[in-house]
């Protein structure tokens, strides 16, 4: 999967480099002479945060490998994004939730083990964030560097909201998809098999 996306990015006329933070013992898997490829940390912050350390352009675009799907034409949607809005520090690819979204909690642990439904929220101004999301890097590494628990955040926008940075939203569609189940594989690998015509 991670190959699929590095080949979304090299079919990118913005993209400059690549750099891949592979899981530890795993740096010499990767290769080629476009991408550099520096060793992950413990969370998702420590791998940016060690990634970044090879980055010397404007803008870095950070992306899960878990989401196969990525298009050479949403990474240069986000760079004009991102060129539009000289105040903004980064802009995320996000899909509107499409589900009723309840926030439950355990109330009465004893009654159930069941959750509690507490509210139902309004999903019409709720969207999923997805990757890549890009940012100025420079506001990208000063938002690493201030968050007091960085380990806690979800993803990169996170931080920079963290530091009162502002993040635009790009709507995407949920084809844009995060591959966590075996049946998540299976429908990125047909949706891939339909884009190249197989």
């Amino acid at each position: 999967m991670v190959e699929w996306s590095i080949d979304a990015f090299r079919a990118c006329d913005s993209v400059r480099s690549i750099v891949v933070a592979a899981p530890p013992g795993h740096v010499g898997d990767l290769g080629g002479h476009d991408l550099g490829v520096v060793e992950g940390g413990a969370t998702r912050a420590q791998s940016v945060a060690n990634a970044l350390e090879a980055v010397g352009t404007e803008y870095v675009a950070i992306h899960d490998a878990a989401r196969p799907l990525l298009t050479p034409e949403l990474v240069e949607a986000l760079v004009a994004d991102l060129d539009a809005s000289p105040e903004a520090a980064g802009v995320i690819a996000a899909a509107p939730l499409t589900d009723t979204v309840k926030r439950g909690s355990f109330v009465n642990q004893e009654a159930t083990k069941e959750p509690q439904v507490m509210e139902t929220l309004d999903r019409s101004a709720l969207w999923g964030a997805q990757t890549p999301q890009l940012f100025r890097t420079d506001a990208l590494r000063q938002a690493l560097a201030a968050a007091e628990r960085p380990e806690e955040a979800t993803d990169e926008a996170m931080l920079v909201e963290w530091g009162g940075g502002t993040v635009l939203i790009h709507p995407v569609e949920a084809e844009n998809l995060k591959v966590t189940t075996p049946l998540d594989l299976r429908v990125a690998e047909l949706l891939l098999a339909e884009r190249s015509g197989a």
